[in-house]
């Protein structure tokens, strides 16, 4: 099985009513309550369109009555009067529909709107478990088609699919009452039967595309695997080698190809055999009614126009069928994730986090991440407020973990996390994080102005403010220096910056937000000597009067930290300060040395 950032979001199969259900029960959202009005005209609209389209071919059959009995009386006035009647009714019928989506297209747009709103705003809320095990490109992907899918299905089963149906059910009752109940049943039996064949052979066909769109997928892959090493094909000199294994994937593709067309003319041929069949039947039926005097030649034009136009729509039933099938496993898919609860929630009657001066205390804190046994193990430690700590030790030791737990994007498995005495599970995940900045390894920014990146943080933030941050981490010379200043676009992901450049936005935001607790997650460890310096002043800047959490692998840069926890494969194996930890001569020590190439002299760190 494919993981699950492969498989997008796993979703267990949906009864295709079900869907369709919930999808129109989107109509009663309460933002669309505003548009009531139109869905309610529309439906009229079509209604009345279906009915003057039913209507339209008796004013015709009249008219030719009319028109052949001229001994009636008045015949050669009234044959036009149904004529025009039929004029006007067919326009109407055909130009409501018009007017119809002109003003509907509102509604199925911000429906469109509303569900994808309500997605995206679902998938941010969702647990960083759920984010970093899919791809974003994949979540956007379905968000946009299930949104797209709900536009187009509510088009296309509201006002293609839906009035045909009415449009049957109306000419049926028209053509039992006017002229036979034997017509009425000659065109539900002929619907029926087009529509069983067109489903069944469209199944059929479904099954065809999938193996013409794989043989697509090898056919490209190959091409492309090829074109793109080229330098290794000619060093194994298998130029020709390549060129027979993209003949053979050619064949495969045109093999498959010519079978979707075949089946593409059997659908096609089956589908005017039976609609055809349908109108010769109806028609001798009506032929016969008119030789034996029990029909006029009016009524034969009259029910083979009608049937004409229940027939017409039915063209495209293939198509609709494979579309609307592939729409419902969209909107499927947006259901799932809508339906998706996040592993991280706030409690009932959570509170608000009231912070007073930043004091961390872990105690017993065990936890590890999905499919991995590493992470923390009963961790316990206490951060006095305005403290520096620094967290170090070797790569996998839980340093990150630490700082994910305290942002509470996950919870402990045991044990539990205090800031200033309030325990971070009973309080709101916003008003908690409200009160954390952070600093990461690599800041990542929106691809917009430096305005928006530094006010990120806080959005109602003054330009002064901006600028008064940016100062405090040293970037106010560079944004001065730029002829758009704070207009100054950075690209995307920040990329018209240097890396100094973002880390010092970073800092920059994290002093405008002015937490009362500031979390560093090796801020500068990406950094050559000289920007780290000038980031290292920024920082300092930035850890001001608050409580500092420094994750560094850089032991340097929390050398002067007031408490320093070493951890290993998760514990806490030594904690202290600087000297106390060199004194020990353990596992910081040996960081120490290894990373200066300093000899400690463990009996003066003793004395100190």
């Amino acid at each position: 099985m494919p993981p699950e950032s492969e498989q997008e979001i796993n979703i267990d199969p949906v009864p295709f009513g079900q869907s369709i259900t919930r999808m129109f029960r989107m109509l009663f959202h309460p933002e669309l309550r505003k548009w009531r009005f139109r869905i309610a005209l529309a439906f009229l609209i079509t209604v009345c369109a279906k009915g003057l389209a039913v209507v339209a071919p008796v004013f015709m059959g009249e008219g030719v009555n009319r028109l052949v009995d001229g001994n009636r009386t008045g015949a050669g006035i009234s044959f036009v009067l149904f004529f025009v009647l039929f004029a006007g009714a067919r326009f109407a019928a055909n130009a409501l529909p018009a007017l119809r989506d002109g003003f509907f297209a509102a509604v199925t747009q911000d429906a469109s709107r509303v569900v994808a709103v309500d997605a995206f705003r679902h998938a941010q809320h969702l647990d960083l478990q759920f984010h970093v095990t899919r791809r974003s490109g994949a979540l956007h992907r379905i968000i946009e088609r299930g949104a797209g899918a709900l536009e187009y299905l509510f088009r296309f089963l509201a006002f293609n699919i839906g009035p045909t149906l009415v449009e049957l059910a109306f000419a049926a009752i028209v053509l039992a009452v006017l002229y036979g109940l034997q017509f009425s049943l000659a065109a539900i039996i002929t619907v029926g039967i087009y529509a069983i064949y067109t489903i069944l052979i469209t199944e059929w066909r479904n099954k065809q595309r999938r193996a013409l769109n794989h043989a697509d997928t090898q056919l490209r892959g190959i091409a492309l695997d090829t074109l793109s090493n080229f330098e290794t094909v000619k060093s194994f000199a298998a130029e020709n080698r390549e060129a027979g294994r993209f003949d053979d994937a050619t064949k495969a593709y045109n093999r498959e190809y010519v079978k979707v067309m075949q089946s593409l003319s059997v659908l096609n041929a089956g589908q005017e055999f039976i609609m055809t069949g349908g109108l010769l039947a109806v028609a001798i039926l009506a032929g016969v009614g008119a030789v034996n005097g029990t029909m006029q030649v009016g009524d034969v034009t009259a029910i083979i126009l009608m049937l004409a136009n229940i027939y017409r729509p039915l063209n495209i039933l293939g198509w609709a069928w494979r579309e609307i099938k592939q729409g419902t496993v969209d909107i499927e898919k947006l259901f799932a994730l809508m339906d998706r609860k996040p592993e991280v929630t706030d409690v009932p009657g959570a509170k608000t986090f009231s912070p007073r001066g930043g004091a961390i205390s872990f105690e017993n804190v065990s936890f590890a991440h999905e499919g991995r046994d590493n992470g923390i193990d009963d961790v316990s430690f206490d951060a006095p407020a305005g403290a520096m700590i620094g967290v170090v030790g070797p790569s996998g030791a839980g340093k990150s973990t630490i700082l994910k737990l305290l942002f509470r994007f996950y919870d402990p498995a045991s044990g539990r996390i205090l800031i200033d005495g309030q325990d971070i599970a009973e309080v709101t995940q916003s008003s908690l994080r409200a009160n954390l900045g952070l600093v990461p390894q690599e800041v990542v920014l929106f691809n917009d102005s430096l305005r928006f990146n530094l006010g990120y943080a806080r959005l109602d933030a003054s330009d002064e403010e901006i600028m008064e941050a940016a100062r405090r981490a040293q970037l106010g010379p560079f944004i001065e220096s730029l002829p758009n200043g704070l207009d100054t676009p950075v690209g995307e992901r920040g990329l018209k910056l240097s890396g100094g450049e973002k880390q010092r936005v970073g800092v920059a935001r994290a002093i405008l937000l002015n937490p009362p607790i500031l979390i560093l997650d090796e801020a500068t460890s990406s950094l050559d000597s000289t920007t780290e310096l000038d980031v290292q002043t920024a920082l300092k800047e930035a850890a001001k009067g608050r409580t500092t959490v420094a994750v560094a692998h850089r032991l340097s840069t929390i050398a002067s930290a007031d408490i320093i926890l070493v951890l290993d494969q998760g514990k806490i194996v030594e904690r202290g300060n600087h000297n106390q930890l060199l004194a020990k001569n353990g596992v910081y020590a040996s960081l120490w040395q290894r990373q200066t190439g300093e000899q400690i002299d463990v009996a003066a760190f003793a004395e100190a």
